[in-house]
């Protein structure tokens, strides 16, 4: 086996390390992750799925992996490249260490290389196809043209690859107060754990049922709201999930939706996506509140966006709506919502666990328009 590896870069770039983890070859995308700290989070989170993730800080695996921090059943990433990997796990919570994990679940690593370098690389380039290689003999041109072979993002219907295969329940902690029937598009753990928290009753379903048996289970369980999780994928490919939202919309049955979730809700009110060149991603990235008026540091992890106007308000066949929250870093579109209808969604992960947590807040919002329509509709009655 040969002692090196390479992460290969579309561009033509290459980066020399070592071997760690499953020994092989991946691809994806390339991006880089900013956070000091959970990478288990990372791992673990279906948005990173068919990307390779390169991690900014130098010192990696200290804290092993443990059961109770898992966002999902599995690492998603395809492959994973640090500078200085732990050699030893240093915390008491930890099952196993980081490397064993990612031999065990056959995940494609790269340790002993130059992030910082690749991090300023894709920082001034954007994020692109790349592809690790280890094991093996091959030429420089032979690893640049299998990433050049490789799928791109955009196009991309992942979704029903990382989403459930059979619903389930998330009981609510305490006194229940909500149904919420949520869509998993590549849904965090700690998602419908926020909403239990708040005495939501959540009923998960995979997003590779069709239109009708969406709506049909949606009609037996009569939710006081529904919800639109993160996921990977270009979202100009979820057509019949925009049908949905829409019928859903015309119902006027409350929607909260994050990130990928954002992103369809966006196209159900008439807007179309684009791919950003950089993406965002990170748990640093500032956002202002336009309700508030205060900049919020939130967790990001998204390659495309909204054309949506960045200015203020905008028409919809739902009614008018307005952009609730602008990236401040590139004036990106981060959060819409409908001031007829209940709805509104953000392109971040107000779920963060590792942190911050200044956009946890957003399902209070959730639990605060759901008990508004459940008065509306008291009174109606009444």
């Amino acid at each position: 086996m040969s002692l090196d590896a390479f992460l290969v870069l579309d561009d033509g770039r290459i980066f020399r390390g070592e071997p760690w983890g499953a020994v092989g070859e991946t691809f994806g995308e390339a991006v880089f992750a900013t956070g000091m700290s959970g990478y288990q989070e990372t791992l673990t989170d279906p948005s990173y799925h068919k990307q390779i993730v390169v991690m900014t800080a130098p010192h990696i695996g200290n804290t092993g992996m443990n059961v109770e921090d898992n966002e999902s059943s599995q690492i998603w990433v395809a492959g994973f490249a640090v500078r200085d990997p732990s050699p030893r796990v240093s915390s008491w919570r930890a099952d196993t260490d980081l490397e064993g994990e990612l031999q065990r679940q056959g995940i494609v690593g790269i340790k002993s290389i130059d992030t910082r370098a690749i991090t300023r690389h894709l920082r001034d380039r954007g994020a692109m196809r790349a592809g690790i290689f280890s094991g093996k003999s091959l030429s420089r041109e032979e690893m640049v043209i299998a990433v050049r072979n490789s799928s791109r993002m955009e196009g991309s219907k992942l979704s029903d690859q990382v989403s459930t295969v059979e619903p389930y329940l998330v009981r609510a902690r305490g006194e229940k107060r909500f149904t919420v029937v949520a869509l998993d598009l590549g849904i965090k753990a700690a998602t419908p754990k926020n909403m239990s928290e708040r005495g939501i009753e959540v009923h998960v379903l995979p997003s590779n049922w069709t239109m009708e048996r969406l709506l049909s289970e949606i009609e037996r369980i009569r939710p006081d709201g529904f919800f639109l999780s993160n996921g990977p994928g270009d979202p100009s490919t979820m057509d019949e999930v925009v049908m949905l939202v829409r019928e859903l919309l015309g119902r006027s049955l409350p929607v909260f939706g994050i990130c990928f979730g954002h992103q369809i809700l966006g196209r159900a009110v008439g807007f179309e996506t684009y791919k950003l060149q950089f993406g965002h991603r990170g748990i640093n990235q500032p956002v202002l509140n336009r309700t508030t008026g205060r900049v919020e540091i939130t967790a990001h992890n998204h390659g495309f966006a909204l054309e949506a106007p960045v200015d203020g308000h905008f028409q919809t066949v739902y009614g008018p709506g307005e952009v609730t929250h602008v990236c401040l870093n590139d004036g990106v579109v981060e959060g819409i919502r409908l001031i007829e209808r209940p709805a509104f969604s953000v392109q971040y992960h107000p779920e963060a666990a590792a942190g911050p947590h200044d956009a946890n807040y957003l399902f209070d919002d959730f639990v605060s328009m759901m008990e508004n329509e459940k008065k509306i509709g008291s009174a109606s009655r009444g």
